[in-house]
């Protein structure tokens, strides 16, 4: 029975991948017959400043992004997952950007970040008036910004959801026993959640390692590289240097990462055992 779904994850996966690593040990520009140069492409990969920084650079953007979604995420979904009636409409409101596409709130955000006639500009506010994308100081935080503002609303509603699983009779039974509104959350909400945090973790980290399309459209990887994290310079060795064999271990660097990050949350956490969260109760 399970055949089919093997046969197409073989085809569209793990083939691909197979072709992406032999490749990753030729040179070829695209167009030309590639050329077998063995390990020249990892050794110019893990030589080249540009691709070192850009592996910094992700390191940093993944921690950011994880250190700025996950709290809030976790915050707005406990909330929103109440039953009053006002919380519907800021539902609402909380996972409008879920409905924007990426090219769309990076191309907003250029205008609203623009020091000419952006917001700043605008409102009259000095401050808020500065080239927030054309500061290498300020750039990468910008980015965290806009990316935490696409995808809190998708690990919310994750959390919305796991909250709502919640059996009623356990906040019954505290109240009962005087527990207030803080001590119910820390004593029940979060260790029930355990592995919703595992899953919009996991989400959260793996897919900061491949943020393209949004950096893309907003910064291209500038002001120079101070935006150039490793899906984007993968994107620029293979496409604009034509170097698809240095692209190609880039690639394969970004996948053993995010499996690698996959399996080891997985592990630690326990979250594949997914022991029952009700045991003892």
């Amino acid at each position: 029975m399970a055949a089919p779904a093997l046969l197409l994850f073989g085809l569209f996966a793990v083939l691909p991948l197979l072709g992406v690593v032999v490749l990753s040990f030729m040179s070829w520009d695209g167009l030309n017959d590639p050329t077998w140069t063995g390990l020249d492409n990892w050794r110019e990969a893990i030589d080249d400043p540009v691709t070192r920084e850009a592996v910094w650079l992700t390191v940093k953007l993944t921690a950011l992004s994880f250190l700025f979604q996950a709290p809030i995420s976790l915050l707005l979904g406990v909330f929103t997952a109440g039953r009053q009636r006002y919380r519907a409409l800021l539902s609402i409101l909380y996972f409008l950007p879920l409905l924007f596409s990426s090219a769309g709130i990076a191309i907003s955000f250029q205008a609203l970040a623009d020091p000419n006639f952006g917001a700043g500009t605008a409102l009259g506010i000095d401050a808020l008036a500065r080239d927030w994308l054309g500061d290498p100081d300020l750039a990468l935080y910008v980015v965290v910004f806009v990316i935490g503002w696409s995808f809190i609303p998708f690990h919310a509603l994750i959390y919305q959801a796991g909250v709502r699983q919640i059996p009623a009779e356990l906040y019954e039974a505290a109240r009962i026993d005087g527990a207030g509104a803080w001590t119910q959350f820390w004593r029940i909400t979060l260790p029930q959640l355990k592995y919703t945090m595992v899953t919009s973790s996991t989400l959260m980290i793996v897919g900061s390692l491949t943020y393209f399309d949004l950096i893309f459209v907003l910064t291209g990887g500038g002001p120079g590289d101070a935006t150039r994290v490793l899906p984007l310079d993968m994107y620029l060795t293979g496409f604009r240097s034509y170097e698809m064999g240095r692209a190609s271990v880039i690639a394969l660097v970004l996948a053993a990462v995010g499996l690698a990050v996959a399996l080891g949350l997985n592990r630690f956490t326990g979250a594949s055992r997914m022991e029952s969260q009700r045991e003892g109760v």
